[in-house]
């Protein structure tokens, strides 16, 4: 088996601070790992927004980016 850099670091770094023998820490990390990946998904719960009212439209259309640009900045804009 060959390791990635970036897990290697990682394992070597968990394997002083918890002061395992490198083969208990891979088996450890392994079987945490699959249980995650074979254990089923728990469904998230719908998050809802409330819906505020803004008020009515100030710019008749926004076609005319500058005439919407004049009335939010001001006609010192043009």
């Amino acid at each position: 088996m060959t390791i990635d850099d970036d897990v290697a670091v990682l394992l070597e770094q968990l394997r002083r601070t918890r002061s395992l023998r490198f083969k208990a820490l891979v088996n450890e990390a392994l079987r945490r790992g699959l249980h995650e990946m074979t254990e089923p998904k728990k469904p998230r719960q719908a998050f809802q927004t409330r819906s505020v009212s803004l008020g009515r439209l100030r710019i008749a259309s926004l076609d005319n980016v500058v005439e919407a640009l004049a009335m939010a900045e001001g006609e010192g804009f043009r």
